[in-house]
């Protein structure tokens, strides 16, 4: 079975090869990865995974025009023959690592509890800082275990998901939380089902990028997200800017509503293999040193952050914001009833 992870990504070359591992660990076949204007030696770390054989590596460096940087590199992802004869397709980002709570807990063994689906949505877990300061050379899924429940009313965005799909030409377009283009005659026979097996009704088929609240949605898979790390790690990713997004920058409102440390979870811990597959490419000859470089880049880059007040407030008022709160259940409820959430972009509406 060829499952094919696509995912984009800019200066995170101290992340790549735990994700690598984690992800082929998991049953990740093969993975189209596309870089933009590195710094830090991520695009060469691609190269040499593409060597190996793991990685297919599209340079998607800008000018990136009004589609933005992510929307640009899956685009030239769709037409990529990785992408084109994959059986199954899963977008990804960095900071989301797949964990799957069924059989062997790879990707092989989700779809085989789900025959009939083709296509299922992983949910995100939002794991938190957790107090977390200082940026070391460490795998996330280790450092970061505390997240948010699993039922939630509020925000809506913590029941956002990526989407495992077959890739039978229902859909001719990859997207960032659902594939797009819909092929209309085939819809009919698409089966969606979320993280516990469960059918889904007509409207995700076309343009929901999130689940049901105020459900348990992880029994077969969950989508652990750790989109804040440490306090350091934050800086620099404030500083890369968003790739969606790209005008919306990123602060407390961000940080804030993502960091949710109510519960522990370890679970992905539980994935058995990735330690091998991590140690064998650390001792690649060519990945070794240029990870080494891209930790020294990140602890560098940020010293050279703390000399721009904006960027010395920003970390100033992480350490001193606590971790997220739930608000009252019925004021969630009353939030999540009167939200304005648009359904019709050019992603939600699958178009």
């Amino acid at each position: 079975m060829n499952i094919t992870a696509v995912l984009c990504l800019r200066n995170e070359g101290a992340f790549l090869l735990d994700w690598m591992a984690h992800h082929l660990a998991c049953g990740v076949t093969h993975v189209v990865a596309l870089s933009n204007d590195c710094d830090d030696g991520t695009d060469a770390m691609l190269d040499r995974l593409a060597e190996i054989g793991h990685v297919t590596h599209i340079r998607n460096d800008g000018p990136h025009g009004a589609g933005g940087i992510q929307f640009t590199g899956l685009k030239r992802a769709d037409r990529c023959e990785a992408v084109r004869s994959a059986d199954w397709l899963l977008p990804l980002d960095i900071d989301e690592f797949v964990n799957v709570h069924t059989g062997d807990r790879t990707l092989p063994a989700l779809i085989a509890a789900c025959p009939e689906a083709s296509a299922i949505t992983l949910t995100w877990r939002l794991f938190g800082n957790g107090g977390v300061v200082r940026y070391t050379d460490r795998r996330v899924t280790e450092q970061f275990t505390r997240a948010a429940p699993e039922i939630m009313h509020w925000p809506w965005r913590t029941a956002m998901f990526k989407t495992l799909y077959r890739n039978d030409g229902t859909y001719a377009k990859l997207g960032v939380h659902r594939p797009r283009s819909p092929d209309e005659a085939r819809l009919d026979q698409a089966h969606w089902v979320d993280g516990n097996g469960a059918p889904l009704d007509a409207q995700f088929l076309t343009r929901r990028i999130f689940s049901n609240y105020g459900r348990p949605m992880y029994g077969l898979v969950q989508l652990n997200h750790y989109p804040l790390g440490a306090m350091e790690s934050y800086v620099l990713k404030a500083d890369r800017g968003r790739a969606v997004h790209s005008d919306h920058a990123l602060g407390m409102d961000y940080w804030v509503e993502r960091n949710w440390c109510l519960e522990e979870d370890a679970s992905v811990l539980g994935l058995p293999g990735v330690g091998a597959l991590r140690d064998a490419l650390g001792a690649d000859p060519v990945l070794g040193p240029l990870h080494a470089g891209a930790v020294t880049w990140r602890q560098a880059r940020f010293e050279a952050l703390m000399a721009q007040e904006p960027m010395r407030a920003l970390f100033a008022r992480l350490l001193m914001t606590p971790p997220t709160r739930p608000v009252p259940l019925e004021a969630a409820r009353f939030l999540a009833h009167h939200a304005t959430i648009s359904r019709q972009t050019d992603e939600d509406a699958g178009g």
